[in-house]
């Protein structure tokens, strides 16, 4: 069994939506944005989804803004964790 190709998690796309807006593939190599979104991810609640246009249609404002910071929030963890682990090496 299989699931649709079209299911993802909406917290990636926001993920992904924030690190653009930071510019972090023109500061860290591929390993390190890799374990960043790990590390992320694992912080944040699931919110499955199959189209983008269900979640800008039916989500409230106050909910994606929620999100939207959960990740600037988890990013900013993640990436002093990362930065803590590099600076030991």
């Amino acid at each position: 069994m299989k699931l649709d190709d079209d299911i993802h998690n909406y917290y990636e796309k926001l993920l992904l939506d924030h690190l653009v807006e930071l510019q972090i593939d023109e500061q860290y190599d591929a390993e390190f944005i890799a374990d960043l979104c790990c590390i992320v991810l694992n912080q944040l609640p699931a919110k499955y989804i199959r189209y983008e246009v269900d979640m800008a249609f039916y989500l409230p404002q106050t909910e994606r803004f929620e999100m939207v910071m959960k990740v600037r929030e988890a990013v900013t963890r993640a990436k002093t964790f990362l930065d803590g682990q590099r600076d030991k090496e």
